[in-house]
């Protein structure tokens, strides 16, 4: 993206960005490493709110950084609380895997300085629009940044989930469930299943179905512009299509899941030094030695 089109403090550094920062409720540590931090926030940027409930109204031209404190689902919430209004997100690791805020506390205060200086690049990350269709109307709908999936619950028989792409049937799973996921939710539910890892940059997604009762189901990766229809004939009593670890909404027979690629990004700021492979490595214990100077 050049210049001209960044934000001015993207680009400038003399202006100083106004920064939202949300944090997880109920976290003596988030509180610890808020008060630690905010003065050093505060040196290089406006602080125009501070968000423990994430319960911030946002809005487009507000703010211009949002710092999380918290792990992945700190992340996950930002993106819902977000929605329409994405902003580049700054997460600070205060949870335990921290595979999309990997940036610990420590290397913040020594990062931050240098981010504010332009040391940074913005990355935009796929999110898909899920929508539960009920007789023609749409009840539900939910932006999802690591997965979509259709999950069986009580009483635990299998189901039978018709796959249409692009308006076309593609296949009937026979599984307990089936898990839609982009490149940032490969590494979640979608890898627990046995699906595939995706470079986050990536413009696909992947269909991973949960315990299929035939061999031939294999994980699936397609384009992230590949338009996608469930639909369950036989839901259980509990079926749910469940977006980012939510219920959405329970289904009902001639219900239909719509889930396509979203117009909104999900923009995060790719720190100097951090990588995927990395990440892979140091969250993940990816296998492998590495000379201890690279």
């Amino acid at each position: 993206m050049p210049p001209e089109s960044l934000p001015p403090w993207m680009h400038d550094p003399s202006v100083r960005p106004r920064v939202v920062i949300l944090g997880a409720p109920d976290r003596e540590r988030v509180q610890a490493e808020l008060k630690r931090l905010r003065p050093a926030i505060a040196r290089h940027a406006e602080i125009i709110a501070e968000d423990l409930s994430f319960r911030y109204v946002f809005e487009d031209g507000q703010q211009d950084l949002v710092i999380v404190l918290g792990g992945d689902g700190s992340i996950l919430q930002a993106a819902r609380q977000m929605g329409r209004h994405q902003t580049p997100v700054l997460g600070i690791n205060c949870g335990r895997l921290g595979f999309l805020a990997d940036l610990a506390p420590d290397d913040f205060l020594e990062t931050w300085p240098k981010l504010t200086q332009g040391a940074f690049e913005v990355v935009d990350h796929l999110m898909l629009r899920t929508s539960l269709i009920h007789d023609g109307t749409v009840t539900a709908e939910q932006l999802a940044l690591n997965e979509a999936a259709v999950l069986g619950g009580p009483p635990y028989q299998i189901l039978d989930i018709d796959l249409y792409a692009d308006g076309h049937l593609a296949t009937r799973y026979r599984c307990d469930g089936l898990i839609v996921a982009t490149p940032v939710g490969s590494t979640a539910q979608n890898l627990s299943a046995g699906g595939p890892i995706l470079r986050r940059h990536l413009q696909a997604i992947v269909l991973s179905p949960i315990s299929p009762h035939t061999l031939t189901y294999r994980p699936l990766v397609d384009s992230a512009d590949t338009q996608l229809e469930l639909t369950v004939d036989e839901p259980n009593e509990s079926t749910s299509i469940v977006v980012d670890g939510r219920v959405l909404g329970k289904l009902s027979p001639g219900d239909r899941v719509k889930i396509q690629r979203a117009e909104e990004t999900f923009r995060m700021l790719s720190v100097r030094g951090r990588d995927d492979y990395r990440v892979l490595r140091e969250k993940l214990g990816w296998g492998g030695s590495v000379p201890s100077n690279r």
